[in-house]
């Protein structure tokens, strides 16, 4: 090597770039001035801020896992099975992280919790309209939960329409009509504007699947199917957890019945058959 290479492999690297004639790139990008600037605590409490924040970060992680599942479901309408797994796979990913959000919440105590909760006047999760396209999605559907998001247009616009189409679930069961298994009619073609209902024949088709090849394609969907139902079912579980430790069987905020309303939700199962099948296999 020459002196002169020697001396320019030694050379220490340029700084980066400091100066720009605006914003730097990176705010421009990730808007992380806005970001930051959403918080507005109503309490004196510090543990306020702790709780405004992690619910933003959740809505957050609500509104990239709705884009995954729509990404899922506009593929499972092509055949795609490669491009619907692999969203469906990130999802996992983003629902671990989701489900995480409530590490900072889950062991608040009533004391502390009360010391900010009534800066929530009627607001709860419940009224959460990127929450509510993920049930919909879910096959959880219900006109009734428009309701609350009247005065927002668009927001409502964005839910009716997500009320009106095939949830994740709809477009699975479609493509296994199109590979030949036998999907009753009443089920290709129910109302997908109503909640989903279990159909025994859509279990026997499960069964099917899940006693035929294990490496193949059907089997790996029903298992990233199985991962996002779990780990829905994990969320549910631990929001009633923290809820029962933040605030015992008091009535929620915004009216909702608090603990017992959640226990219900955790007792049910997305996906349904993809779990009663497993005892025929």
């Amino acid at each position: 090597m020459s002196h002169e290479a020697e001396a320019t492999a030694g050379e220490i690297p340029e700084a980066p770039h400091l100066d720009f004639a605006g914003t730097t790139p990176y705010e421009d990008y990730v808007q992380a001035d806005v970001l930051t600037h959403l918080q507005h605590p109503l309490s004196d409490d510090p543990g306020e801020m702790v709780f405004l924040v992690t619910t933003q970060v959740m809505e957050l992680w609500f509104t990239v896992i709705v884009h995954e599942w729509e990404t899922a479901a506009a593929a499972l309408r092509q055949d795609d099975l490669g491009t619907a797994v692999a969203a469906l796979r990130r999802s996992v990913r983003e629902l671990e992280a989701l489900n995480a959000s409530w590490k900072p919440l889950g062991q608040l105590t009533p004391a502390q919790f009360n010391s900010y909760r009534s800066a929530l006047g009627d607001g709860s999760g419940f009224q959460s309209a990127m929450y509510r396209r993920m049930e919909f999605l879910l096959a959880e559907k219900s006109a009734s939960m428009l309701v609350p998001h009247r005065g927002a247009p668009r927001v409502h616009a964005e839910l009716e329409k997500a009320l009106h189409e095939p949830s994740l679930y709809d477009e699975v069961i479609r493509l296994l009509g199109r590979r030949g298994f036998d999907i009753p009619e009443a089920v290709r073609n129910r109302d997908v504007s109503q909640r989903y209902d279990p159909s025994p024949e859509v279990e026997a088709v499960w069964t099917a699947v899940y006693a035929g090849d294990q490496d193949g394609e059907l089997v790996r969907l029903g298992e990233a199917l199985t991962d996002v139902g779990e780990l829905v079912w994990r969320w549910r579980n631990d929001h009633l957890v923290a809820t029962r430790r933040a605030m015992g069987s008091k009535a929620g905020t915004g009216g909702s019945a608090g603990v017992a309303w959640l226990e219900k939700r955790a007792r049910k199962n997305v996906f349904p058959e993809l779990w009663t099948a497993r005892s025929h296999v």
